[in-house]
Parts: structure tokens; sequence; C-alpha cells
């Protein structure tokens, strides 16, 4: 009984909320035919400022002028005196703006607009700069090793008096500058010290930095590249001083230049040297021309040569075989493999670089002069500058030999075979 009043009760209810409902529209309904009713009765606006307005719209009128503020006071609805929204009245607030556009995006088109001029003169600037300091880390610890010797020498003599010019010959000669390039460059240095009255010892390591860059005047050549053909380089070198990682380096550098670079492992005497220089060859993105292990070089040089001339290369570095313990069979091999390259390109090969490693001294002359006699060395490549305190080999295989140092390596980064510069080479080996 209780259950049935409930659901008696809850029906009254439903009801009540229905007639009030049916209420509500009514008004609503009256609302809506007022406003139709009001809009046919306006008067129109005459010049003096006085309204006119029909006899029954008056009240309807300022229900109107209510309806319409209403409107304008809802977001997004403003209107002008025609009852039209306009984007200058509307709310601050619901003003559409557009998208910010990302930061990075931002950022590139503000370097797009900067004038390219400028951009290329930072790019110098810091290259510039960049190439100095490179140069001067990687020579680090030849420095430290002369400079700090000539400065005890310096503090312990403060004249420039025989004692003083012996020992600096000895600090020259202990960092492989050799003997007969170090007696050169210390009778040329005393000489310029006498012929600008120079008697003060710590003016000593100027004239070393100025004699050190006009010894290696002949240096610093860039390499033979012919635009327009396939230039041709033949990289020679001891197993060990670092040859396949000079040709990676160079043909990473070549590439990054624009240049289509194709290698050729015409080493097929040592273990894995095919296999290495094929790691390169990925790693750098160029194509490599081998064949298996044992093979005829000639016959590697020979098909490479064809394939640079059918890809249209720009550049073609050849690997080869750098044992010394028959010098007769190398100088048979490398010249055949000279002797195709000549046949087959004109004036080739353009380059014909050795690659001597710097931490084994006086020993690297000793292998140029076997090279020299076998191929006719254009150029020479000094690896592994960093990792010695003997840097002045340099000095000896330039003065002794009389083969130009196109490039040296400071680094183990692919950008760190470096062109060889004279002055940048004096100022990284005797500046702080």
């Amino acid at each position: 009984m209780a259950l049935f009043d409930k659901l008696k009760g809850r029906r009254k209810d439903n009801e009540e909320a229905e007639k009030k409902i049916d209420i509500a529209m009514e008004k609503v309904d009256k609302i809506e035919d007022e406003l139709e009713i009001s809009e046919a009765g306006i008067g129109e606006e005459v010049s003096n400022g006085n309204k006119e307005v029909s006899s029954n719209g008056s009240k309807k009128n300022s229900f109107l002028d209510r309806f319409r503020k209403k409107e304008q006071d809802v977001p997004g609805n403003s209107m002008n005196g025609e009852g039209l929204i306009t984007p200058e009245e509307a709310p601050e607030e619901t003003k559409v703006e557009a998208p910010e556009k990302p930061k990075e995006e931002a950022l590139n088109e503000i370097k797009a607009e900067e004038p390219a001029e400028q951009d290329d003169k930072a790019a110098k600037k810091k290259s510039r700069f960049g190439f100095l300091d490179k140069f001067k880390q990687g020579l680090s610890k030849t420095r430290h090793n002369i400079n700090e010797q000539i400065e005890v020498l310096v503090k312990s003599s403060k004249k420039l008096d025989e004692d003083f010019w012996e020992e600096l010959e000895e600090i020259l000669i202990q960092a492989d500058v050799g003997v007969n390039t170090s007696v050169e460059l210390v009778k040329n240095i005393r000489q310029t010290a006498k012929k600008k009255k120079i008697n003060d010892s710590s003016e000593v390591l100027g004239l070393i930095r100025e004699e050190v860059s006009r010894l290696l005047k002949g240096n610093g050549e860039p390499l033979n590249i012919r635009p327009g053909q396939t230039s041709v380089i033949l990289v020679v070198g001891v197993n060990g001083a670092g040859k396949t990682t000079s040709i990676g380096k160079l043909a990473y550098r070549f590439k990054q230049e624009g240049n289509k670079v194709l290698l050729a492992a015409a080493d097929t005497f040592r273990a894995a040297a095919i296999d290495q220089l094929q790691v390169w060859a990925d790693r750098v993105g160029v194509e490599l021309i081998k064949h298996h292990e044992g093979s005829d070089p000639g016959a590697v040089v020979f098909d490479a040569l064809s394939a640079a001339r059918a890809r249209q290369a720009d550049i073609l570095i050849i690997d080869t075989a750098g044992r010394l313990q028959n010098k007769s069979n190398l100088m048979k091999e490398i010249a055949k493999v000279k002797n195709i390259i000549e046949r087959e390109i004109a004036d080739g090969p353009h380059e014909v670089l050795l690659v001597l490693d710097a931490t084994t001294g006086q020993n690297a002359i000793s292998q140029a002069r076997i090279f020299e006699e076998a191929t006719g060395v254009t150029g020479l490549v000094l690896t592994k500058l960093d990792g010695t305190a003997k840097g002045g080999i340099v000095l000896a295989v330039s003065k002794e030999l009389d083969i130009p140092v196109k490039l040296v390596g400071i680094g183990e980064e692919l950008e760190d075979l470096r062109d060889f510069s004279p002055d940048i080479f004096a100022q990284a080996l005797f500046e702080d």
C-alpha cells in the first residue's frame, strides 16, 4: 500500500512539472510574437535626432532595444546599428588569431631573411679560428715538449751566447726536426737575430716561428684535382701508417664538397685490407670497386677506371699494397698499376700521396725515400700528429725529401684530415 501511494505521488509531481513546462512554453511563444510585432512597428529615425515610432510601438521598441542589448552582451554576437556583427566591434577576447608558428620554424624564417654575405663572413671567421684551435689541439704534445724546454732555456740563459744556440739545436733535434734541418734552422735564426740586433733570449720564439714558416713555404699546395674530369689519386704507404683511414677521410671530404667519389681496393695481398676499406666506404657512403683477396691489383685498377668513366665519377681514390719486405716486388706492383692508370687516363695519376706515420719519427724519412723511388710521390700525408710529442718530423720530411706536405691528420674525427698550412702549423706549434 505504501508503495502504491509513493508511485501515485510521483505521478502527480510529474503532471505538475509538465504543466509548468507548458506554461513556460506559452510565455516563450508570446515573447516571440511580441518581438515580431515590435520589429514590424518600428519607425524610421529623422535627421533632427527625434525618433518617430508607431503609436503602438513605443513600448515594444524599448523591448527590442533591450533584446538587442542582450544579444550584444553575448560573446561573439556584437552587432552594429543594422544588427550585423562586425569584426571591429567584436569583443577582444573573442577575436580569432592565427595559430602561433612553432619556435623552430620562426627561427628558420629569421635566419633565411639574414643577408647571405653576413653568413659567409661568420662561417669563414668561425672556420679560421676553428682550424687554428684544432691544429693547436692536435699539436699540443709537440708544442708542450718544445715550448717547455725553450722556456727553461730562456730563463737559464738571458743572453744569446754560443751555449744558448747549441742547446736550442738539441731541443729541435729531440723533437724530430732532424739534425741537418735543426742545424740550418738555428743558423738562419741566429743570422736574423744578429741582423735585427736582438740580444734578449725571450724574443727567440718569434724568430723560430717566422723561420719555420719560411722553411715550409713550398708546402701546403692544394691537391691536384681536375674539374670536369675524373681525378685519380693513388695512395701509397706502409701497412699501419694510417693509409686506409686516410683514404676514408679523404673520400668523406670530397663527398661533402659535392663530388661523386669511387674507391678501389688494389691492396689485395694484406689480410682484411679489402674488408677494412669496405667498412670505410659504407661509413662514408661511396662505392668500392673490389675483387677477391689475392687477385691481381692491376685488374682491380682497370675495372675501377672503367667504372669511374661509366659512372662519371669526379674522384677515384686507389689503395695500394704497402709491403716493404721485398722492395723489388713492391716497385713492380706499383709500376704496373701506374702504367695502367697512365694508359687509361690522360696525365694520370693526378696525385700520388704517400702516407707517413708521424709517430715513427726519422723512420718515416727512410720509408719516404723508398716510395719516392718506386712511385714518384707528389705529396705527403702525415698522420697521427696528435699522438706524438715529436711533430717536428714535418720539418724534417719537408726539408730532406723536398716533397710538399699536403695533408695532416690531427685527430680521429672524419674532418680531422686537414690541408697543411705552414703559417698555421708554425703558429700552432710555437704559440700558447
